[in-house]
């Protein structure tokens, strides 16, 4: 039995970070590929890649909206930097490189993240 000051958890909140995972891990298991043959180690790394961006995700969904907008927008920043800076360090580039991109995204996600959170105040 549940208690009254229990969350429930929509099916659209889970969904949002299971499809964004599950895309996130193919992609992630086809550039780990190397245009070599799929094998058993790629279909376990795109799994795991894929539950741990869900799980990210889905924890700053659930924590975010009790942030302040400045916390909250750095929040999805610093994930969407780490997530596409990663995803690109996967390409055999510079890790300066790599940094760069996820700095640059982080910054685009991050300003319009809070761009959104700033408009949209009660």
């Amino acid at each position: 039995m549940r208690s009254a000051d229990a969350q429930h958890v929509s099916k659209s909140a889970l969904a949002r970070p299971l499809l964004l995972g599950l895309v996130y891990g193919v992609w992630a298991a086809f550039i780990n590929r190397q245009m070599g043959p799929v094998d058993a180690g790629n279909v376990f790394y795109g799994i795991l890649c894929g539950l741990l961006f869900a799980g990210c995700m889905f924890a700053l969904a659930r924590v975010g909206p009790k942030l302040k907008r400045e916390l909250h927008a750095t929040a999805y920043g610093v994930f969407g930097g780490v997530a596409v800076g990663y995803l690109h360090s996967l390409t055999n580039v510079s890790v300066l490189r790599s940094t760069t991109v996820g700095l640059f995204v982080a910054l685009g996600v991050g300003l319009t993240a809070f761009y959104r959170y700033y408009t949209r105040e009660d």
